[in-house]
């Protein structure tokens, strides 16, 4: 038996944004809060949307790291509270959206976000109205009900899930991503591959995100190296956008795997971003599962490969020509800090692996990038 559910209402195309302001007045919301990274006010998106909105804007924050802590979610939430938001408008990449995921949640209760990070417990379901307005193609957050924080002080970096993290409105501009530089376009497009392969091979995979995964790992192989490559290439633009939303449709739901798991140490600890990190390890669990799940040689297939090692050959191949690194030889990592990595990198993400992941297999894994 397979279920599917997708509550977020996605609007697609080039000069999307302009109807973001119709959307709040046919609403009616009056004191919105944008949330946004820093380089969404400095590069004017903010400033454009506000004077849309005209009044209806009433406060922005924008205190947001690459990987949110949960201190600047409290910090946003308390923002929320004083003003009276009615609606979030979360602009930037999964940093922005996942911020504004959790404080629109926590902003309702007198808690920190801390008390839900990484202890199972349950949000409460009643949350401020969020419009995701990605100005990445990359996480594909704008379409999923997870928010991944970090705990600095704890040195802990761990997905936050809750049906209510779902945005009301999903407003995905491809313009809104012409201005990404290489290594940003890099980094996010192989997220979107981790995202589409690793929602393919869950265990909890089913048919409607299966044809999301491939339709996106196919724009991937397809557009990546050309957005990257000739940054002004607008087909290549448009369809990596495509591709993100696609790979969040395809993962949302089964969730991400080993990869994923992996990833969150390596950016936690060694400040390695996240899309390059999940793409570090993809091709070594794209053989390894490969050899025990059979679906994983289909999807090969199903995107023009031989088989599965052909299929974790190009991923290696595509690292390679975006620049994006496929070892940790330059970390000269100790004994003990291999140990720290395969501990960690026990992380539940990995409970929805097809093989099952034992600490054997990560210092097999760290071992052979060392």
């Amino acid at each position: 038996m397979w279920m599917y559910e997708q509550p977020v209402t996605i609007g697609f195309g080039k000069g999307a944004g302009q109807h973001i302001a119709a959307l709040m007045e046919q609403h009616g919301w009056k004191r919105g809060i944008i949330v946004a990274t820093p380089h969404a006010v400095k590069n004017g998106i903010v400033r454009q949307l506000m004077a849309a909105g005209k009044d209806s804007i009433t406060a922005v924050f924008s205190h947001i790291t690459p990987n949110p802590d949960v201190c600047e979610v409290d910090e946003c939430a308390a923002v929320m509270r004083r003003e009276q938001s009615d609606v979030v408008m979360a602009i930037g990449g999964g940093s922005a959206m996942d911020l504004a995921k959790a404080a629109a949640s926590i902003c309702l209760t007198d808690e920190s976000i801390q008390a839900y990070h990484g202890t199972g417990k349950s949000l409460p379901l009643q949350h401020v109205p969020l419009i995701a307005v990605p100005t990445t193609a990359g996480t594909g957050s704008e379409v999923t009900s997870v928010a991944v924080l970090s705990n600095h002080a704890l040195k802990k970096k761990a997905p936050v899930v809750s049906t209510n993290f779902f945005p009301d409105y999903a407003v995905i501009d491809p313009e809104l991503t012409y201005d990404m530089p290489p290594y940003l376009t890099a980094c996010c497009g192989i997220d979107v591959l981790s995202h589409a392969l690793e929602g393919y091979w869950s265990i909890h995979h089913q048919p409607v995100c299966d044809a999301c995964a491939v339709h996106a790992a196919s724009l991937v192989f397809r557009y990546l190296l050309r957005a990257y490559a000739q940054p002004d290439d607008k087909e290549a633009r448009d369809k990596m956008c495509e591709a993100s939303v696609m790979a969040g449709l395809a993962f949302t739901l089964p969730k991400t795997t080993a990869s994923h798991a992996c990833s969150f140490p390596l950016t936690n600890i060694y400040g390695i971003p996240h899309g390059e990190a999940c793409g570090l390890t993809l091709d070594y669990f794209t053989r390894l599962n490969g050899q025990s799940d059979h679906r994983v040689g289909e999807l090969a297939g199903k995107l023009g490969f031989a088989d599965c090692e052909a299929l974790a050959d190009a991923i290696v191949g595509l690292k390679q020509r975006l620049h994006l690194r496929c070892d940790l030889k330059d970390l000269h990592l100790t004994g003990q800090q291999v140990d720290d990595l395969v501990r960690i990198s026990h992380h539940p993400n990995m409970d929805n692996n097809p093989v099952v992941i034992t600490d054997a297999i990560l210092y097999d894994l760290y071992e052979h990038m060392l």
